[in-house]
């Protein structure tokens, strides 16, 4: 088992670049299913999560080449419409390609999406939106088994959540529906956007992405397409997190700094600088930070809960106390207790955190028990006096793409082991 020691104190300097976002990349993969075509993708990043959705391309029947940062995917061949117990495990967004393969090939099986364990993703709302289109669903034993008896034709579909899966199984299913389907309380999240300008360079008619509704107007079939993949947004506030708890000084550069609004205003309460120079962000952070007095993780445009862990990991020795409530999944405090480890002072009652700011953490053994908690926990330990050692590695190289590497170059003294 990998882990990652990091020796903390050490203040981060220089200039980073952000890789391809994650939570773009994986849903465009699942949409290239859809043109039987082939497309080519840029700045992919190199993730165990991306990796998962190419294993699932080609049990597919697709051929997949990655180098490099592009991916070159083409469906032509598929010839299967299941997946297997264990690949649909290995992330939670394995459920994108139910809307993908019924609309593809009219049917699809395949059972619940793995992953993080951070509490239940919303399935129910995939399911009855794509009900709503024409798909009979069959549950057989956690195994859903999904016809299209008389194709698929447009609807009118409300969101009881503005759920960015559904959101997006929706708006690739539609693409090629009979007829117009209209989502209203629609996801808002940039990696919507990023869906949607795939989709229609394929040749798909969406209007609305990042807006409250989405309007798709069906088309009978789609081609292949070349696409950037927007910048994690999540990566660049985790690597400013990472300089603020170094009271560092660092630019980052290849980003949509519009992307990261209700993140940097949080940095801004905590004492930081924050210049935007086009796609670059200038970030100077003073050696102790101020506590902000309360985050509420919202859908976009409020608090990222993917950006909650890295933050809390970040303020635990500040000045002051952080109120945090976390509106998304019922299970986002996981790290907590290893930040406790750590010296932190945080208490957690339901969806509710409280964090005291204490004067320095110190280094110890952790373990991450989910993607952002393994963030949080290298947010803290590159902050604290001494030696960590960052166990659950697993989980990070699910959203971030060789951070060791990004976090040596920037001063820091972080190696895999």
């Amino acid at each position: 088992m990998s882990r990652l020691v990091i020796n903390g104190m050490k203040r981060l300097k220089g200039e980073a670049s952000v890789h391809g976002a994650k939570n773009s990349a994986l849903p465009i993969l699942a949409a290239t299913l859809l043109s039987g075509d082939e497309s080519i993708l840029h700045n992919c990043p190199d993730l165990s999560d991306v990796s998962g959705s190419i294993n699932i391309l080609r049990y597919l029947g697709c051929d997949v080449e990655f180098n490099g940062g592009t991916l070159v995917c083409n469906s032509r061949g598929l010839n299967r419409n299941s997946i297997p117990n264990s690949l649909m495990r290995e992330m939670r967004s394995s459920i994108i390609f139910l809307g993908a393969l019924l609309a593809r090939t009219g049917s699809a099986s395949m059972c619940f999406p793995g992953g993080c364990e951070i509490g239940p993703r919303p399935i129910d709302l995939h399911l009855k939106a794509l009900s709503q289109l024409g798909v009979e669903i069959n549950d057989d034993h956690g195994v859903f088994k999904c016809y299209v008896p008389n194709g698929l034709s447009g609807a009118k579909i409300s969101l009881s959540f503005p759920s960015v899966g559904a959101t997006e199984n929706i708006m690739i299913c539609a693409s090629v529906a009979e007829g117009t389907t209209v989502i209203t309380n629609a996801a808002r999240e940039p990696e919507i956007c990023d869906l949607a300008d795939y989709l229609n360079s394929c040749g798909a008619n969406i209007s609305g992405a990042g807006e409250g509704t989405v309007v798709i107007d069906g088309v009978s079939t789609l081609k292949g397409a070349r696409h950037t993949i927007i910048p994690d947004r999540i990566v660049a506030a985790t690597l400013l997190a990472c300089c603020a708890s170094t009271g560092g000084r660092i630019r980052l550069d290849h980003l949509i700094p519009s992307h990261l609004g209700a993140v940097l205003s949080i940095y801004e309460e905590c004492g930081c600088n924050v210049s935007i120079q086009g796609s670059s962000i200038c970030f100077d952070s003073p050696q102790r930070l101020t506590a902000p007095k309360i985050i509420r993780t919202m859908p976009y445009p409020g608090f990222p809960t993917d950006a909650q862990a890295p933050v809390m990991g970040m303020i635990a020795k500040s000045k002051g106390t952080t109120l945090f409530i976390e509106n998304i999944f019922e299970n986002r405090y996981l790290h907590v207790g290893e930040l406790l480890r750590m010296g932190a002072n945080i208490k957690v009652e339901g969806k509710v955190a409280v964090s005291q700011g204490v004067e320095c953490l110190h280094g110890a053994e952790v373990d991450a028990m989910d993607l952002r908690g393994a963030a949080a926990l290298i947010v803290a330990a590159l902050g604290a006096e001494g030696r960590s050692a960052v166990g659950g590695i697993k989980y990070l190289d699910r959203g971030y793409e060789n951070i060791e590497a990004v976090l040596s170059n920037l001063g820091g003294d972080v190696k895999r082991i």
